[in-house]
């Protein structure tokens, strides 16, 4: 079948077969060059395929041959006008949509709960964000999508908008429906961009949401490397309307993007694009039945409790999020998980989150046994405060000023505990999930002050935002 061809991956294996010297880059000479013990050298298998753009193997920034076919063969089974490999994660695809969909100092709502790789693709283009602020799940505490009457309001706040980025799902596999939000935006002339890093699987069975691309987005960018079998850093972007000028996409594509790919990370974007298209539909009943069982088998364990999505949102069966009934911190959880051997996706103060396979879980019975044997001695622990999330606003909110004016403004360094007030000269980023607490250019509010301290104190692991510290502009002062 066409849907199970590998063109790419064919070409990389034909040409290891083929070649005999190396006389082109990468260094490495296929393997031969500083891996000396090639019985123990883990990268034995793979360096082969570590080539660049010879005879036969294409070119990721002009394809004509294996990788042209490959990605339209992604573009066929997504359902896109077009789609394309990228080798810098869901980041590079997020900061292209951006540039190309949108000219300088157009304002552009932003859902305010997004990747911080948003936010530097709003900087970047030099555009004008209106953040919308999202819902806040009250038990699992995290922010989850956009409703349509908050968008609504942005739009007749802001008629004279030019599109939206949104997100969804947000990080823990809760994905709203955005068709009728879609359809209106469209219906004001917007155009829609959807971050969909964690939906690559979406729309491929009816056990899955919708994909943001079916539902009408005119782009959208999916992280295969999340829940497909890619490589870390693969990712597809799809082109789904005639809104876009694929001229300008494909121009920041080879901008934004190295001039010499990874073919191992674009042979895996094409293998896990065979992978998913060569699903039956009994092999979905067998995912289905592996994940039902083990959300089923950590709700029996005492110390566990599984977390399920609110009616006006659809769940991901894929993410599995769970909470400690004896007290314990979702960091605690996860290092009493770790020491088991069973390494999670993410944790914060209250959950840690299970991101499952595409797949068969292997060791299924075995996995839920040390889950609970961990767990089994954990009686109650302590209460830890539990603070309502509070940092992604109220509602709708612009930069404290433009990006250019940004630009001439002083900085210096305060105490976040003091920042109270003062406009924040670089953001404050929880990792993960990458969600900024505080974006560069926002004004800090009491709020994310006591948010920092809060998640700080719960062990939260923080780029930018180091000894305690952050850098903030200096306003002038009128006479």
């Amino acid at each position: 079948m066409r849907e199970q061809r590998t063109p790419l991956y064919d070409a990389l294996i034909r040409h290891s077969h083929k070649t005999k010297w190396s006389f082109h880059v990468p260094g490495h000479k296929n393997g031969t060059i500083g891996f000396k013990d090639s019985e123990n050298n883990a990268f034995a298998s793979i360096l082969p395929m570590d080539v660049t753009e010879l005879t036969g193997l294409d070119d990721l920034h002009e394809p004509s041959e294996a990788i042209k076919e490959a990605q339209e063969l992604t573009a066929s089974l997504y359902g896109a006008h077009s789609s394309y490999f990228l080798v810098g994660g869901s980041t590079a695809g997020n900061l292209v949509m951006l540039l190309s969909a949108f000219q300088e100092n157009d304002l552009v709502f932003v859902q305010r709960n997004c990747h911080k790789s948003v936010l530097n693709g709003l900087e970047l283009a030099g555009l004008e964000p209106v953040f919308l602020s999202p819902g806040v799940d009250p038990v699992g505490q995290f922010a989850t999508g956009l409703t349509l009457e908050r968008v609504k309001e942005a739009v007749t706040k802001y008629p004279e908008a030019k599109g939206i980025m949104l997100t969804n799902p947000n990080y823990y596999g809760w994905a709203a429906d955005l068709k009728e939000m879609i359809h209106y935006l469209h219906e004001h002339g917007l155009i829609v961009l959807v971050d969909e890093a964690h939906g690559a699987h979406f729309g491929r069975s009816e056990w899955f949401p919708e994909s943001a691309i079916k539902s009408g987005a005119d782009m959208v960018v999916h992280s295969a490397h999340k829940t497909l079998p890619a490589m870390t850093m693969g990712a597809y972007l799809h082109c789904n309307s005639f809104r876009m000028d694929e001229n300008r996409v494909k121009h920041y594509l080879q901008a934004l993007q190295s001039s010499s790919p990874s073919y191992p990370i674009m042979a895996s974007l094409d293998l896990a694009r065979a992978y998913v298209g060569s699903l039956t539909p009994e092999d979905f009943k067998a995912i289905k039945k592996d994940a039902e069982h083990f959300r089923d088998a950590l709700n029996s364990i005492p110390q566990l409790t599984v977390l399920n999505s609110p009616r006006d949102y659809g769940l991901d069966p894929l993410k599995v999020t769970v909470q400690s009934t004896t007290g314990r911190t979702g960091y605690e959880l996860q290092e009493k998980l770790e020491d088991k051997g069973i390494f999670t996706e993410l944790a914060d103060p209250l959950n840690v989150l299970f991101v499952l396979p595409l797949g068969r879980i292997p060791g299924l019975d075995e996995l839920i046994e040390t889950i609970r044997g961990a767990l089994s001695d954990d009686m109650f622990h302590k209460k830890h405060s539990r603070l309502p999330l509070q940092s992604t606003g109220t509602g709708i909110s612009a930069l404290a000023a433009g990006y250019k004016e940004l630009l001439m403004m002083e900085s210096s360094e305060v105490w976040i505990s003091q920042s109270s007030g003062l406009i924040a000269a670089q953001s404050i980023v929880p990792y993960p999930p990458g969600i900024p607490l505080i974006a560069r250019g926002e004004r800090i509010t009491e709020e994310m002050v006591k948010e920092y301290q809060y998640l700080l104190a719960q062990g939260t692991r923080f780029q930018g935002g180091q000894g305690k510290k952050i850098i903030v502009y200096a306003e002038q002062k009128e006479e």
